[in-house]
């Protein structure tokens, strides 16, 4: 296990908090030295390993923590949110080291965390836990653009999330929901939802483009409403836009540089739309709101 505060021995040095594990074991002398040197050149910590825990960064004393529990060769390691002490630049080099660490030592890493980020970021497989129940196991692409529940949605990722029920099926490709005060086309997920019945419309908001209403809605195969801009928030790559719908709904859009829209602001008339294979229809209404995902994660 790799803890989340690390539990470093502050008077032993690099080496001999490395060395620990296979000492325990009796390991004879020349294995320890073979294995632990071995860890160190693979965390690239070799030039510290006379050093205190004290001595380190809070990244290196990450990585020593690391290669003590690789030192012992486990057939899996439990990662327990072990990025959860470090700033936000040094989190993100950490992930790709870890990823990086795991491929060269071949070990299957459990990595625990509520940085959904993150989750996606490191990993090859992801299994989404609700109320002590998993709701999803999957690719980080099968999580993020086919969730299988509304809270899946929510919780990896931003999402715009309608509550309405789905009406029929165009074709076999794609059925009719009626949300946002309208009838719209949307892919189907892969929960059978009986016509009439309850059902969520999911459209992430990079998928979202977003027209002036003078252009009117673009031709082509593509459906959104009408909306007037309520908020816009400067985010550096992108622009969150947030706009209502005819109904009041909130549609949230991340408008990129790619998107040539004059300036916008609040009170103005637009026209958001998508692709309909830019939707999924999840079973249910049911939608988490923020303060729900915040008490999930203060009780877990």
């Amino acid at each position: 296990t790799v803890f989340q505060h690390y539990a470093l021995f502050p008077h032993m040095t690099v080496w001999d908090n490395v060395a620990y594990g296979p000492r325990s074991a009796k390991k004879d002398k020349a294995e320890v030295r073979k294995r632990v040197d071995e860890l160190l050149e693979i965390v690239r910590l070799s030039d510290f390993a006379d050093r205190k825990p004290a001595q380190l960064s809070g990244g290196q004393q990450q990585r020593v923590a690391l290669a003590r529990a690789l030192v012992n060769y486990p057939s899996a390691l439990l990662l327990d949110e072990p990025l959860g002490a470090l700033d936000l630049k040094l989190r993100h080099a950490m992930q790709f080291e870890l990823k990086r660490i795991q491929r060269e030592v071949g070990i299957t890493f459990i990595y625990v965390t509520h940085d959904q980020e993150e989750a996606l970021t490191m990993s090859d497989r992801i299994a989404v836990m609700n109320a002590g129940n998993v709701d999803q196991i999957g690719s980080p692409t099968e999580i993020y653009d086919r969730p299988a529940t509304v809270f899946v949605a929510s919780f990896i990722g931003q999402a715009n999330l309608w509550a309405g029920r789905q009406t029929g099926r165009t074709n076999r490709d794609f059925v009719e929901v009626e949300v946002l005060g309208t009838t719209l086309k949307a892919r189907p997920g892969d929960t059978t939802i009986e016509s009439g019945g309850h059902a969520t419309l999911m459209v992430r908001p990079e998928r979202v483009r977003v027209a002036p209403a003078a252009a009117g809605m673009p031709a082509g195969d593509v459906v959104g409403v009408p909306a007037t801009v309520t908020d816009l928030t400067f985010q550096g790559p992108v622009v969150r836009l947030s706009v209502a719908a005819p109904d009041g709904s909130p549609v949230i859009a991340h408008v990129g540089p790619e998107q040539d829209l004059p300036l916008l602001r609040p009170g103005d008339d637009v026209f958001v739309y998508w692709t309909p294979d830019a939707s999924l229809v999840l079973p249910g209404d049911d939608i988490p709101t923020t303060e729900d995902l915040e008490e999930m994660l203060d009780d877990s």
